[in-house]
């Protein structure tokens, strides 16, 4: 077969072929007029089968001109995406050398990504092209989305802590005679340590050879279910042991900072939190529920039953009172939390998502088995816990 580079070339050397060829014919049916007034039944045949022939590679000469156009003007890949965890290991160099022959271990570092893209989950779906623009659906948003992150090559970050602020600004004359006020600024010392979170699984060793079998059972298997614990210890972690210090852990309790509300609701309780960070010199730029009492505020409606807050219709990223809303089974029913994610705390990276592919662990080889280990290293410092409010909401959600 012709490559892309010679594809029209080809066509059009068939495509002379077929009409030399009818052309003869049309000489031999003129003969056969002359000759007998008609043509013959052999004739006619084999020149509509060249006329149809000619038609299909006229086609296929387009299609190739059209493609060639494209690579030139180099757009014929299509559009970048980011490469699933799956298709780094698969693409990872020496893999393939190392599938054929499993010695020891593989590793590489990978990044983890969950997309809307089909290859996240494991699929290899030749896209098919829509006129027009479509949007995609935002992704889901996690407690790492949240928060500012650096990186950091120590076991542990040690970091200065403030505990409080009184602001004694006020006008003075030119020449005070008790001075200048004098405002106070607490602080105390901290150290945030870094944490391994693991998990692996045992496959059959076909997925080894089976490429889209074992993208998948890396993206949707290992990286979603550390996501899901990076989530309860960037939220929830006790601090003790092996477990970070997580911001929920940390946060002040809500108190209301003294509005009186009538018949108050979830979203009033959460408006009043956001208040009660904003007061302690921070705006909170992020909510955390849990999906249930997420589900019950997006289904609020008036009186009228048409929705407050939704829009079956249509993909919308989660929100309230302008602020971006992350839910999580990290949080209990009816558990909250807000603040300023990006001020009052920051994550750091100590180590990315390494995935390790091992056949000789445990019983494996006798068994046909390999192990698949993923692991991350981070930690997470709060320099500033009356940046964050926590508490519980009233029940039900309701109007």
């Amino acid at each position: 077969m012709a490559d892309e580079n010679t594809l029209p070339e080809a066509i059009r050397a068939e495509l002379k072929k077929i009409g030399d060829d009818v052309k003869s014919f049309a000489e031999k049916a003129e003969r056969e007029v002359k000759a007998h007034a008609r043509l013959s039944e052999e004739t006619k045949v084999s020149v509509d089968k060249l006329l149809t022939e000619q038609g299909e590679m006229r086609a296929r000469l387009q299609q190739a001109e059209q493609l060639v156009a494209k690579l030139e003007q180099g757009g014929g890949a299509g559009p970048e995406r980011p490469k699933s965890m799956g298709e780094q290991l698969s693409e990872a160099e020496g893999f393939d050398a190392w599938r054929e022959n499993p010695r020891g271990s593989f590793r590489t570092p990978v990044k983890a990504l969950i997309t809307s893209d089909g290859a996240s989950a494991g699929d290899i779906i030749v896209p098919q092209r829509l006129p027009g623009i479509v949007t995609p659906p935002n992704q889901r948003l996690r407690i790492r989305d949240l928060l500012s992150w650096g990186r950091t090559t120590s076991n542990s970050v040690e970091f200065v802590r403030e505990t409080g602020f009184t602001n004694n600004a006020a006008p003075v004359g030119e020449n005070p005679s008790g001075g200048k006020p004098e405002s106070d600024l607490t602080f105390e010392e901290d150290a945030a340590k870094v944490v391994t979170i693991a998990h692996h699984i045992r496959a059959t060793k076909q997925v080894l050879a089976d490429v889209p079998m074992l993208q998948s059972y890396v993206n949707t298997r290992l990286n979603y279910g550390l996501k899901l614990v990076e989530d309860r210890q960037l939220l929830k972690g006790s601090g003790v042991g092996l477990n970070l210090n997580g911001i929920y852990t940390q946060a002040v309790a809500y108190a209301n900072p003294g509005i009186t509300v009538q018949n108050e609701t979830a979203i009033d309780r959460l408006r009043l939190a956001i208040l009660q960070a904003e007061l302690a010199e921070y705006d909170a730029d992020g909510i955390v529920l849990n999906p249930i009492d997420w589900a019950a505020i997006e289904l609020l409606k008036t009186t009228t039953n048409e929705y407050l807050f939704s829009n079956p219709r249509f993909v919308t990223q989660a929100g309230l009172w302008a602020r971006p809303v992350v839910t999580t089974k990290a949080l209990a029913h009816t558990e909250f939390l807000t603040g300023s994610f990006q001020q009052g705390a920051q994550g750091w990276d100590r180590e990315d998502v390494n995935l390790v592919v091992a056949p000789q662990d445990r019983d494996n080889v006798i068994k046909n088995l390999v192990t698949l280990l993923v692991e991350e290293r981070l930690t997470l410092t709060v320099y500033r816990p009356e940046a964050f409010v926590k508490g519980t909401l009233p029940v039900p959600a309701s109007v």
